[in-house]
Parts: C-alpha cells; sequence; structure tokens
C-alpha cells in the first residue's frame, strides 16, 4: 500500500554538483537550510553575505550591485532602533557602529561579486511575492528592520514583474558567468502573517514566473522543494512547532531528494565518507584516554588525510 503521493524527479544529466563545484546560495531562508548542508559535507559555498532575502526584486538588487561593485556610502545606511541598517540587506548585518556596517557591506559586495564570476551552480530560492515599498524613496526594500508599517506600501509583485527581475537576475549573471547554471526554487516556509489565500497568491506567482523564465539549454532549471513539501510531505508531522517552518525531518527528505537529482555518483560517495568522518569528530568517549579510544582517534584522522588528498580543499 502506497500511502504517499510522489513527485517524479529524474537525476540532472548536465551540469550536476561535484567536489570540484562552487556553490552561491541566495535567498529566503530555505536556501539557508539546503546551504548549511552543503557546508557539512565540505562544499565550496557562498551562503547569504547580505542575509535571508525573501522576494525577487531584493535578490535582483544584491546581484545588480555585486556585478556593479557598487560601494556602499553612508548616504546607503540609517539609524534605526540604536542601530545602523540598509533596505538592501537582511537585518543579521546590522550593527550599533556605523563603519563596522559599511565595512561589511563593502566586504559582502566584494565577495558576492568574485564568487558569482566564478560559481560553478547559483542556487535562487524565492520566498514570497509580496514586497514593501519605502514611500519616502519610493523603493522597494529588502527588509523593513521595524520601522513602522505606516511608512511602507504594501504590494504583491505580478507575476510579469517576477520575470523581469529573474530575467534581469539571470542576464547579470551570465553577463559575468556565461557557463554557471542557475538553479531557482521555492522556498517551502508559508508566510501565514500575509494570510493563507495572499500566501497562495504569492507562491502561484513565483511558480509562474520561474516556469516562465527557466531553460536547461540556458543552464536555468527548477528544483521543486515547496512542491515536495506540499505534496509528498502533506502532514503536520513534518513542521516545527509553529506550523509553519519545516522541520529536521522534511528538510532531512527534500535535501535527499536534491541529492538524488543533482549530485554525481562521485560526489555521493565522498559524501557518505565526510559524514563518517563528521560522527566520529563529533563522538564523545566516555573514557578518553582508553586504548580503544585512541585507535578510534588514529582511524578517524587516516581517513581524514585520505580525504584531504584527494579533496585539498576540506578541512575539519
Amino acid at each position: 500500500m502506497n500511502l504517499q503521493t510522489q513527485i517524479p524527479l529524474k537525476p540532472q544529466q548536465h551540469n550536476q554538483l561535484d567536489y570540484q563545484s562552487e556553490v552561491v546560495l541566495i535567498g529566503s531562508c530555505f536556501s539557508e537550510n539546503i546551504g548549511n548542508k552543503l557546508t557539512y559535507y565540505k562544499f565550496k559555498t557562498l551562503q547569504n553575505p547580505f542575509g535571508i532575502l525573501f522576494h525577487p526584486k531584493a535578490i535582483e538588487t544584491i546581484v545588480n550591485n555585486a556585478i556593479n561593485q557598487k560601494e556602499y556610502t553612508e548616504q546607503d545606511i540609517f539609524f534605526q532602533n540604536e542601530r545602523w541598517h540598509t533596505f538592501d540587506a537582511h537585518s543579521s548585518l546590522s550593527s550599533p557602529n556605523k563603519n563596522k556596517l559599511l565595512n561589511c557591506l563593502n566586504e559582502a559586495i566584494n565577495t558576492t561579486s568574485k564568487q558569482l564570476k566564478t560559481a560553478s551552480h547559483i542556487v535562487i530560492t524565492l520566498g514570497t511575492s509580496w514586497v514593501y515599498r519605502f514611500i519616502e524613496s519610493d523603493s522597494i526594500v529588502a527588509n523593513c528592520h521595524k520601522i513602522p508599517q505606516k511608512k511602507f506600501l504594501k504590494e504583491i509583485l505580478s507575476v510579469e514583474e517576477i520575470s523581469e527581475s529573474l530575467d534581469a537576475i539571470n542576464s547579470l549573471i551570465k553577463s559575468v558567468n556565461k557557463n554557471a547554471s542557475i538553479l531557482y526554487t521555492v522556498s517551502p516556509v508559508r508566510h501565514i502573517k500575509d494570510g493563507f489565500i495572499e500566501n497562495q497568491r504569492s507562491k502561484s506567482h513565483l511558480l509562474t514566473a520561474i516556469h516562465s523564465i527557466i531553460e536547461p539549454r540556458d543552464k536555468t532549471y527548477y528544483f521543486p522543494s515547496y512542491e515536495i513539501m506540499m505534496d509528498e510531505l502533506r502532514d503536520y508531522r513534518f513542521y516545527t512547532e509553529d506550523m509553519i517552518h519545516p522541520n529536521t525531518t522534511a528538510i532531512n527528505y527534500i535535501w535527499e531528494k536534491f541529492n538524488q537529482t543533482w549530485f554525481t555518483n562521485d560526489s555521493l560517495q565522498t559524501m557518505n565518507q565526510i559524514e563518517i568522518i563528521q560522527k566520529g569528530l563529533a563522538h564523545r568517549s566516555f573514557n578518553p584516554n582508553s586504548e580503544a579510544h585512541q585507535k578510534f582517534i588514529i582511524n578517524l584522522q587516516e581517513k581524514i588525510k585520505i580525504l584531504k588528498d584527494t579533496h585539498t580543499h576540506i578541512s575539519f
């Protein structure tokens, strides 16, 4: 008896991920779930250098700024609730020190610019079509930083607006890195604060827009993380206590689907070796001075050495 609907997924035939890949992840918090997995398995990654970005316009701004190597100055930041912020980035970058924020932003620009030029894969996770427009400047922001809501207009991006934004992102990336594979996905996190119906409208706009611009012949792809959550994991036991975010079981399940689709067989074998080492490093012996534990440590160090001989960038 089959008690679960399955989304048919075929392994990617070209441009798969391996341990020579350089991966940039940008977007909603689900990109951090995938990014953390890639980091655990010692892939070369750059993950959300400007913090979590929820909507396509925010991502477009960052990609544009990075490729054009924008320099952030005092005109780009503001003081609110005893901290300095920029409307372009998540509050995780904000700081009580103005110069520290500017240095952080400009370092992120330089790092992102370099990585976009050399990345083999760029994973972009879109979370919502809803945006906030700062009335004073008539510009869409990435984050409101707890400024009173009366200073913003809330809008939903149309399918056409999102498509144009994604086209711009693709063109910007391809202008400096024509070989990059760009992989889009929609975050399975439901933005219930917008409203249940509003969340569905938002996700549908994202999905329609993405599918209007992806073309494998141009190395632009889609991975159905949202659909896996909604259809294969259709049960609240796969959510955290807030009933909104996927829990660890759900994240691991979607990660396994991602593995089956996007990783080479050789990289999957290396990942198994790394997992054995990671679990070994996390192990805490009841008797660290015992002969058995010392043998365990020597064996573990030998496994690390063998792995590093093949993959010199890996460190534990």
